[in-house]
């Protein structure tokens, strides 16, 4: 049997993932939406939108995504004074944005060599 892995994740990410959970729930309960028509429109099990809403690391992103889309929370706020719209066309229009500025920096980071000091 494998070993597991021990992951550790920073005080951030927990507090991004229990935000989410915590956003999804409203937006659920405000629509009066019960855990099983949330989890039968996404296609998944009860048991995940509970592990979601509580802010549990191991759910699938992009079935949390799904979630939240179906629930009516926002993933991403508009960056830049133009103010896109949080829709498909301005989610679009600001992977182009992104698109264009990953195409200007390096496809792969690698570490500043040390300078060799021999000097001794």
């Amino acid at each position: 049997m494998p070993k597991t892995r021990i992951r550790t994740y920073s005080p951030y990410t927990r507090a991004a993932v229990a935000l989410l959970g915590e956003q999804v729930r409203a937006a659920r309960l405000s629509q009066r939406l019960p855990v099983a028509e949330v989890a039968e429109r996404v296609g998944t099990s009860r048991g995940f939108i509970q592990r979601l809403e509580r802010g549990d690391l191991k759910v699938e992103i992009g079935l949390a995504f799904e979630v939240a889309f179906i629930v009516g929370v926002p993933l991403f706020e508009p960056q830049g004074k133009d103010d896109m719209a949080l829709n498909l066309e301005g989610l679009n229009k600001q992977r182009s944005l992104m698109g264009q500025m990953l195409s200007l920096l390096p496809r792969s980071a690698h570490p500043e060599k040390a300078e060799l000091r021999d000097d001794f």
